[in-house]
């Protein structure tokens, strides 16, 4: 048994702790190099417990002193916390623990930003503020005092008194550790009020660095229509008097949903027209409004383990998605979380990094933030509410906030209160989120006696550590359209459980065309014998947009795909049937605008595989070119008359109509420059009055012309916004060349505002680095390497940012033999490094294993 197997937790070994808390009682005398933490923690014996051994979470501690009811006492210390024989039922643990804040780069625990004191404690970084037992299923009330120079001292919960240089909070609602925070700074604050259901005034308040406080308006609007929605559409209401925002630079996730304390990402919070594209807008509205959603799912009711993590996640995620299908276009919602789901999701469950949305076993938990957790774990709440029904949904819901507030819960309670409600069996559904893998449908059709037969065959792969899997229970939403006039004569969600099933339609005159898995409503790959006529039928009628967008990139992948792998020019129905589609105006610009992408060169890569040809990057990301320049040229009346009819003269405004515009309008614009060498993107970069016209021309440019003094001019304009220096950076990596692509990473790792201190910028290079997809998989193998050497680099400074660069090399076994060959010897070196963390050693392991 290797060393990463001995350090291995495990679902099936879970045991309650020993000892719950009732309160706790925090000092922070806040000091850069030496904070001093004091302690003051009421324990009580749990009656489910079988052991009676005390042992709390500690790393990186300095214990000064402990104490158990006022008596000094000497606990045995490790590296990872401490243990005392305690013969008591209840009892008082006090202690004092110094800690640096100013040498925490790995961003967990208490660290500093920009002169700010910052917390991050999810998963496991209490343990490194002092010592708990830092679990998830220990929920307390807690009582903080801080002790310090700077103008904002804030905590979770309500303020209760407050001096020069101190202040105190309380929270009121147990919660476990991870949901702590502390925010230390000379900030300032925006400030609003929202008035809930019932009356009462929350105060809400958004603290930014000075000279951000114009860039928070739109995030206070999220805010309050993120509350009032969550009334309306789950009957949750705000719990405390104040809730607060605070905006950090240095933050290793996307944002944080402490209890009355929000800690965010700066770039999903701070957002204004001059700085912020449309697709950016869309984001920060849509985290501002998970992380507000978390108090109910995930604050008030809570994970029992890490292992049921998804619990929180997935059914948060699940809810933003509908609040942003809400507050713009749910179609192009759907569509775009699709998109994700099978670009990168499909990709993890069916690579070595392949896991259950409910994990068996993790070396450490921060590996497990993944998009299985996240985006499938959504998926499999929509699936559940397409299986039993809107009514249902919201009962079952409101059973399980009534059922479990205030308590750390399991997947199988979540299960278990949809059964209550419908008096269905859904034990068959728990298994999506015991097995790995994405499963794959296939149907064949026949035609008999005005009779139609649809034979489904469901098959879930094999995946690291599982096998011999058993089938799924899954709603498919299909239609029957009528084949002459593509009128929807039937439509229906059947409940598939079986590997082999059949269903039969009719009588009808005529054979009607089935277009099934509407709505994307499971998330499976479907395999249908369907040939580009009917696939070009669908595209011109359906009236479900999912599988309208679906049918025309289908008429895409199989026109690259035959580009790929025979030579074959693109294909002409395809392009037909796409002019004929962004023609229409009475169509949505926005759902136009996504059938005017192109797929990824991720995208096509898996494509080639499902048609067994060996992925060679170069060769997709020719036949993409050549598929752009087509398009610019066939379609280019079309494309000139978009770019002009969307051009929008009055005041921006982030909104969906707005986006819309733009969206098609850019898209339009990114062809064109294939013929007039970016003549036009250069007018726009150059007069643009916001940021998505203005990114939008500038990446287009830099593509044309790598050279161009636009990449200087743009840099001079926006040097001192950080947030826009980032889109700078990726920018240029994105559009490089694959056989620039070196040189280009080169260059902006030596720029001066380069460090690898701040994750939103190592994402911004090298990040974009790897989904540079044809660049850095060169068949060299040298970027490889550079990749692996920044790995090196970043993982002694933050080992979560390092362990998830890893993820860049998932995709290894795809490839030609020898890329696999010069892949493996790079992660071997790295693992080959005795300093390598075990974040990144666990990733690097399963990658290879």
């Amino acid at each position: 048994m290797n060393k990463l197997e001995n350090q291995k937790i495990y679902l099936k070994d879970y045991q309650v702790p020993n000892y719950l808390v009732d309160q706790v009682e925090l000092t922070f005398k806040l000091s850069e190099e030496k904070t001093h933490v004091l302690a003051k923690i009421f324990f009580r014996a749990n009656p489910e417990a079988t052991d009676s051994k005390f042992y709390l979470d500690g790393i990186d501690l300095d214990l000064q002193w402990a104490k158990i009811d006022g008596e000094r006492i000497y606990p045995t210390i490790s590296s990872t916390g401490l243990s005392f024989n305690v013969n008591k039922k209840e009892f008082v643990w006090e202690c004092e623990v110094i800690i640096n804040p100013k040498h925490n780069t790995a961003l967990e625990g208490l660290y500093i930003s920009n002169g700010m004191y910052c917390t991050q404690c999810e998963a496991e970084g209490f343990r490194k503020i002092t010592y708990y037992p830092d679990r998830p299923d220990v929920m307390a009330e807690f009582f903080v005092r801080i002790e310090g120079d700077k103008d904002t001292l804030l905590s979770n919960g309500n303020p209760i008194a407050q001096g020069k240089g101190w202040i105190e909070w309380h929270d009121p609602w147990p919660k476990p550790s991870y949901l702590f925070a502390l925010v230390a700074g000379n900030l300032i604050s925006v400030s609003d009020t929202f008035k809930t259901n019932s009356g009462r005034n929350v105060e809400l308040n958004i603290y930014v660095r000075p000279g951000d406080e114009d860039k928070c308006s739109f995030s206070m609007d999220a805010l309050k229509t993120s509350m009032k929605w969550d009334e309306e559409n789950y009957g949750r209401e705000y719990d405390l008097d104040i809730f607060n925002i605070v905006a950090v630079d240095d933050f290793n996730m996307g944002a944080m949903e402490n209890k009355g304390l929000n800690i965010f990402n700066s770039s999903y919070v701070l957002a204004k027209p001059e700085t912020t594209t449309d697709d950016n807008f869309e984001v920060v509205e849509a985290v501002i409004a998970h992380e507000y959603f978390h108090n109910w799912t995930g604050n008030r009711i809570t994970c029992r383990d890490w292992f049921q993590l998804c619990l929180k996640e997935g059914l948060t995620v699940f809810r933003d998605a509908e609040f942003t299908a809400d507050q713009r276009s749910s179609a192009v919602k759907r569509i775009k979380d699709v998109i994700l789901l099978k670009s990168r999701q499909f990709r993890e469950d069916g690579g070595p990094l392949s896991h259950p949305v409910r994990p068996e076993s993790f070396v450490e938990i921060n590996n497990f933030y993944t998009l299985t957790v996240y985006e499938k774990g959504a998926e499999l709440v929509g699936m559940i509410k397409r299986l039993v029904g809107d009514k249902a949904y919201r009962e079952a819901l409101d059973l399980y906030f009534d059922t479990y507030d205030g308590q750390a819960v399991t997947i199988e309670d979540w299960i278990k209160v949809f059964e209550d409600v419908t008096k269905l069996d859904l034990s068959q559904f728990l298994l999506w989120y015991q097995q790995a893998g994405t499963p794959t449908l296939s149907v064949s059709e026949s035609w008999e006696n005005n009779f139609l037969k649809l034979s489904f065959y469901q098959e879930i792969p094999d995946t690291p550590e599982q096998c011999n899997k058993k089938p799924h229970l899954m709603p498919v939403y299909m239609g029957l359209l009528d084949k002459t006039s593509g009128e929807v004569i039937h439509s229906e969600s059947l409940k598939v459980s079986e590997t082999k099933e059949e269903f039969i339609f009719g009588p009808y005159s005529e054979r009607p065309i089935p277009s099934l898995l509407r709505d994307f409503s499971a998330p499976v790959i479907l395999k249908q014998n369907i040939n580009k006529e009917r696939l070009a039928f669908i595209f011109k009628h359906e009236t479900d947009n999912f599988n309208r967008w679906d049918a025309g990139r289908k008429l895409c992948e199989n026109s690259l795909i035959n580009t790929i792998s025979k030579g074959a020019p693109p294909d002409n129905l395809y392009l037909d049937s796409l002019n004929k589609l962004i023609s229409d105006d009475t169509l949505d610009p926005a759902f136009r605008a996504l059938t005017l992408s192109l797929p990824s060169q991720d995208e096509m890569t898996q494509k080639c595989l499902e048609n067994s040809i060996i992925p060679d990057p170069m060769a997709i990301y020719r036949a993409i070119e050549a598929l752009n320049l087509t398009i610019s040229d066939r379609l280019k009346p079309i494309l000139e008359a978009i770019y002009q009819k969307y051009t929008i003269k009055k005041e921006y405004k982030p909104d969906a109509t707005q986006s819309a515009y733009r969206a098609l309008r850019n898209r339009a614009l990114s062809f064109l420059a294939y013929q007039d060498s970016a003549f036009l993107a250069k007018i726009q970069a150059t007069g643009a009055q916001n940021m998505t016209d203005q990114l939008s021309a500038f990446s287009t440019v830099i593509k044309h012309n790598p050279k161009s003094d636009h990449i200087k001019l743009f840099y001079d304009q926006w040097k001192h916004e950080r947030l826009v220096i980032d889109k700078w950076f990726s920018a240029q990596v994105l559009a490089a060349h694959p056989n620039s692509l070196t040189k280009v990473v080169k260059n902006l790792t030596t720029h001066s505002d380069f460090t690898i201190k701040t994750p939103n910028r190592v994402r911004s290079v090298l990040g974009a680095f790897s989904a540079n997809t044809a660049g850095f998989h060169l068949e060299t193998g040298e970027n490889y390497k550079l990749f692996s050497d920044w790995i090196l680099k970043v993982d002694p400074v933050n080992p979560q940012v390092g362990a998830r660069m890893c993820s860049a090399f998932e995709t290894w076994k795809r490839y030609d033999p020898k890329r696999q060959k010069l892949i493996k010897s790079q992660i071997n070196r790295v693992l080959g490094a005795e300093s390598v963390s075990k974040d990144t050693r666990e990733m690097l392991t399963r990658l290879i294993n």
